[in-house]
């Protein structure tokens, strides 16, 4: 249990490194079609981004194999704190809410922590991996509807389903078991993974580019957190340590509040024509 919280704030690590990376990419390019947002996923900086969360996601995957979603999912979402603070060594000045924030992330985490049971026992047969590959192509096809929302709408909306998309890799990563590789190629849950990944970096591009950052991260820590634990809790068993429920519910709710504080921090601060990096006041 112990390697799997470490591997988790691991992986929140590479994600948050990940997300300015990205971020950064993003707005560099003000071409909101899919043209534009492939041009961007072919940045040098978009393409480093991804090798982050390659090594994040194998990070996630082996500490899900010891670790409830509701753990795993939290951890991540850390991310945000690790953000938060790569941004304030750029140059990005944190506001007394923000570092409130980032230690109410890290108490919320080891509320988590102390109160983390094993993972769920309960087996996911054929028609839970169904039940995964219709979500990921309705979470395809919700991704492309958002086109026809009012213009303010886009962002959130594509942070939201990027976030849950997020959730059906957690998910799908939390029911392979058998990582032999012929076993692993016939395994349906891969490729929801791979899948619904590959959706949620191009919807969560999309959203960054539109402007509406905060908000669509804010959106995306909600459905990367929440979405999972209470498959995980529902369909797959996951519990926390005995007596110590109230505790597990209150470090996730912690946790996950204050990422949304700092959703912001999906943002990379803006350049000068200088090149130089403003300090300046927290806004949000």
């Amino acid at each position: 249990m112990l390697l799997g919280l470490v591997c988790a704030l691991a992986a929140a690590v590479a994600y948050g490194l990940a997300s300015v990376l990205q971020a950064a990419a993003a707005r560099t390019s003000p071409d909101v079609s899919a043209r534009g947002v492939v041009r961007i996923v072919g940045q040098w900086r978009f393409l480093v981004g991804i090798g982050m969360d390659v090594v994040g996601f194998g990070l996630q995957m082996v500490a899900l194999q010891s670790l409830p979603l509701f753990v795993v999912q939290a951890a991540l979402a850390a991310s945000l704190a690790v953000t938060a603070v790569v941004s304030r060594l750029l140059g990005l000045r944190l506001g007394a809410r923000e570092w409130t924030a980032v230690a109410a992330v890290c108490g919320g985490l080891a509320l988590l922590g102390i109160s983390a049971g094993s993972e769920g026992g309960t087996a996911a047969g054929h028609g839970f991996r169904m039940w995964l590959i219709g979500a990921t192509v309705a979470l395809g096809l919700a991704g492309l509807a958002t086109q026809r929302a009012p213009q303010r709408l886009r962002a959130p909306l594509l942070g939201l389903v990027a976030g849950l998309a997020f959730g059906v890799v957690a998910i799908s990563g939390r029911i392979i078991h058998d990582f032999h590789p012929l076993k692993l190629l016939a395994e349906p849950a891969l490729y929801t993974a791979v899948v619904s990944g590959a959706l949620a970096m191009f919807f969560y591009a999309s959203a960054l580019q539109r402007g509406g950052v905060t908000m669509a991260t804010a959106m995306l820590v909600v459905g990367e957190t929440v979405f999972p634990a209470l498959v995980g809790l529902l369909a797959l068993g996951d519990h926390s340590r005995p007596g110590f429920g109230a505790i597990a519910v209150g470090g996730f709710l912690i946790a996950v509040a204050a990422a949304v504080v700092l959703a912001r921090f999906g943002e990379p601060p803006a350049t000068t024509p200088a090149g130089s990096l403003p300090s300046h006041e927290s806004s949000v």
